[in-house]
C-alpha cells in the first residue's frame, strides 16, 4: 500500500512577510551599527587626535581634555539636580493617591509614604514638646487665688514662684488680673544677663550645667542663653521668701461641748510611706507623698492655730475630744482657719516642702493632754 505524505512547505502569508522582514531589517541595523562605531573609533581615536595633535601641539590637546574633564564635573549636580525635581514633582495621579489617604482609626490623619519618598500629610510640621516636659505657664490671678494654692496646683514650692515673679514677700497682695509665670518644675525661672555663662548660672542656684544646657537645648541651639532668654535651671535653689504671716491659734475650748466628739482610732493624715518613725529625738511621725497630695484631718474636731513656724514650715493644728490634738507641718498649702470644725478624713492642707525638709513630706504630731506621744498608737 502506498501512503500519501504531506510534506510541510513555506506558504507565503502575511504574518511570515512582516517576521522575515523584521529580521532583515535587525540584520542590516546591526551590521549599520558595527560599521559605524568602527568609523567611530577610528575618527575620534585617530583623526580627531592627529588633527588636534598637529594644530595645538600636545600640550594643547591635554588643555582640551582638561577642559572638557572640568565642564563634565561641573554638569553633573545641575544634572543631578534636574533628576531630583523630576522624581519630587508628583503627578496627577500621585496627588489623587495623597488625596484620598486614609485616616488611622482615632481620626487623626497621619502622613504616608507615596510616590517613591514623597511624604504627605495633612498635620502642621511643627516642632512638638516632649511628653513629660512642661512650658512655662502664664496664670491670671483669680478671685481666692494665692501663692499656696497655686503652687498646690502646679506642685511646685511657693518660693520657686515667688523667685520667678520677683516676689520677696508674703506681704506682697496679688491682685485679680495680674499675670504670674509659673515655672515648668521646681526650679529657677531666670532672665539671662550680659556676661552669664552656663557654668556661672549653674553655680548661682547650686544647679549641674548638663541639666540646664539640655533642659534649654542649649546644645542644639545657643541662642536660647543669649542675654534677654528666659531659661529654666532645674532643681535650681532660689531665695526662699519672706514669710510675714504671723501664726493664728486660739485657746483649747475648755468645755467638752464645744468639741465633736471622737469617732475611733486616729487616722492616717495621708495614704504615704512612713521615711521617720516618733522616738525620743523625733516628736512626730513623717509620711512621705507626692507634693501637693492632700491632707486630711486624722479625726472630727477644731481648728487651733495656723500659719508658719520656724523649722516645721506652713502647719495647721486641730484639737480633738478626749484631750488629743493632732499637728501637720511642711505642708504647702492649708485649706481651713481657725475656729473652723473640720471632720475625719476632711481635706485641710496638701503636702510640701515648707520649713526645714529634704523632700516632700508630712511631719504628723499628736498630743495628748499636752504630752508629745506616739500617734500610731492611737
Amino acid at each position: 500500500m502506498t501512503s500519501h505524505v504531506r510534506r510541510s512547505h513555506a506558504t507565503p502569508t502575511p504574518g511570515l512577510f512582516v517576521r522575515r522582514l523584521a529580521w532583515q531589517m535587525s540584520e542590516s541595523t546591526k551590521r549599520n551599527a558595527r560599521t559605524a562605531a568602527s568609523y567611530a573609533a577610528i575618527l575620534f581615536g585617530e583623526r580627531i587626535p592627529s588633527a588636534a595633535g598637529a594644530l595645538y601641539g600636545p600640550r594643547g590637546l591635554r588643555f582640551l581634555l582638561n577642559v572638557a574633564c572640568v565642564l563634565l564635573v561641573l554638569s553633573l549636580p545641575l544634572t543631578a539636580a534636574a533628576s531630583a525635581t523630576a522624581v519630587a514633582v508628583p503627578d496627577s495621579s500621585t496627588l489623587a493617591a495623597v488625596a484620598t489617604m486614609s485616616s488611622v482609626a482615632d481620626g487623626a490623619s497621619r502622613a504616608s509614604t507615596v510616590a517613591r519618598g514623597l511624604m504627605a500629610g495633612t498635620r502642621d510640621p511643627s516642632t512638638a514638646i516632649s511628653e513629660g516636659t512642661r512650658p512655662v505657664v502664664t496664670r491670671v490671678v483669680a478671685d481666692g487665688d494665692t501663692l499656696s494654692t497655686m503652687a498646690n496646683y502646679y506642685k511646685i514650692s511657693i518660693d520657686a514662684i515667688a523667685y520667678a515673679n520677683g516676689i520677696e514677700s508674703e506681704d506682697n497682695v496679688l491682685q485679680i488680673g495680674q499675670h504670674l509665670l509659673i515655672p515648668p518644675a521646681e526650679g529657677a525661672l531666670y532672665t539671662v544677663k550680659e556676661g552669664d555663662t552656663v557654668d556661672s548660672v549653674a553655680k548661682k542656684f547650686e544647679a549641674e550645667p548638663d541639666a540646664i544646657m539640655s533642659w534649654n537645648r542649649v546644645y542644639f541651639e545657643p541662642e536660647h542663653f543669649a542675654p534677654g532668654q528666659l531659661i529654666f535651671v532645674p532643681n535650681g535653689k532660689v531665695p526662699a521668701i519672706k514669710r510675714a504671716e504671723t501664726p493664728r491659734q486660739i485657746a483649747v475650748p475648755l468645755t467638752p461641748a464645744a468639741l465633736p466628739p471622737r469617732t475611733g482610732r486616729l487616722s492616717w493624715p495621708v495614704n504615704g510611706v512612713i521615711t521617720q518613725y516618733f522616738w525620743w529625738g523625733h516628736t512626730g511621725v513623717d509620711i512621705a507623698a507626692p507634693y501637693g497630695t492632700p491632707i486630711g484631718a486624722s479625726d472630727d474636731g477644731v481648728v487651733v492655730a495656723t500659719g508658719w513656724v520656724a523649722v516645721g514650715g506652713l502647719r495647721v493644728c486641730v484639737q480633738h475630744s478626749d484631750g488629743f490634738k493632732t499637728c501637720y507641718y511642711h505642708t504647702s498649702a492649708v485649706y481651713v482657719s481657725v475656729g473652723q470644725q473640720v471632720t475625719r478624713g476632711q481635706t485641710i492642707a496638701a503636702i510640701g516642702l515648707t520649713g526645714v525638709t529634704t523632700g516632700p513630706h508630712v511631719h504628723w504630731e499628736v498630743w495628748l493632754n499636752g504630752v508629745q506621744v506616739n500617734g500610731l498608737a492611737y
